[in-house]
């Protein structure tokens, strides 16, 4: 467990950690003039003009900064875990249900819609972990409700991922740095662990435990696997290495909320 006189430290990085995460998708819709898979897929054709994904963008950079930075944590996240809950359930599951073929039937082609649960899941996580008062005003009454869901978004979103590695193991097992031996066995090893993580987070078996050691988990991932194939390979598919980079950042971050979440933070004993 995390000691009480770290949380504030750890609320901190859980911050910095998401909203640096944010900000790098942001600025990817400055880069090419089209909105992330994550946050908006190519539908509907309306959407898909460079000044909205500009506009956008601009905000999720706003979002970060303000996140990051300790401002207005507890308004700005509410806003923007509405934000991407609307996206997810306006936008990307109507297109994967009834526009995107055969969808339904491939957990894959989920995973941007599952990525933006988690993301939202996170900006209501961030919202918990405010230490700033709650504002009066029914609507975000009502957007605090959503706040210990938040998890449960994000636990999910890892318990599929986790699947996805039993049911496309062979794509999977490209991921893994070629010089670990063995690639089939991490594979599976860890798609075991974001499986068990997944679960013990909604059945609250040893929740914070888990949290923090799943942060340390998908930092080292950030570290050992994202970020070399995003030096490998910066441009391919318009920057999705990098997009990737961004993600296990903030997903680390939202671990590591999800592991101080609920706690009284106290301060640092006298010396």
């Amino acid at each position: 467990m995390i000691p009480p006189y770290l949380h504030p430290a750890c609320i901190k990085t859980a911050r910095i950690f998401y909203g640096i995460g944010l900000m790098g998708l942001g600025i990817q819709h400055f880069i090419y003039g089209e909105f992330r898979p994550v946050i908006i897929p190519a539908w509907p054709l309306w959407m898909q003009t460079p000044i909205l994904a500009y506009l956008i963008g601009a905000a999720i950079i706003a979002a970060g900064t303000f996140i990051l930075l300790g401002r207005s944590t507890k308004t700005i996240s509410l806003l923007l875990g509405s934000f991407l809950l609307f996206c997810l359930v306006v936008i990307q599951c109507p297109y994967l249900l009834f526009i995107q073929p055969n969808s339904p039937a491939h957990l894959g082609l989920w995973t941007d819609p599952l990525k933006e649960m988690a993301l939202a899941g996170g900006a209501f996580i961030m919202a918990g972990i405010s230490s700033e008062p709650s504002r009066k005003h029914t609507f975000f009454t009502i957007l605090e409700k959503l706040v210990p869901i938040g998890k449960f978004f994000f636990s999910i979103t890892l318990l599929l991922f986790g699947i996805d590695h039993f049911f496309y193991t062979e794509f999977v097992a490209t991921l893994v740095p070629a010089w670990v031996p063995d690639h089939t066995f991490w594979t599976y090893l860890s798609g075991v662990a974001l499986i068990g993580i997944g679960t013990a987070i909604i059945l609250k078996i040893r929740r914070r435990r888990i949290a923090l050691l799943t942060s340390i988990m998908l930092f080292l991932w950030l570290v050992l696997l994202h970020i070399p194939r995003a030096i490998a390979d910066p441009y391919g598919a318009k920057g999705n290495e990098i997009t990737s980079v961004f993600e296990a950042l903030a997903f680390s971050g939202i671990a590591l909320g999800i592991a101080v979440i609920g706690k009284n933070v106290k301060k640092p004993p006298v010396p």
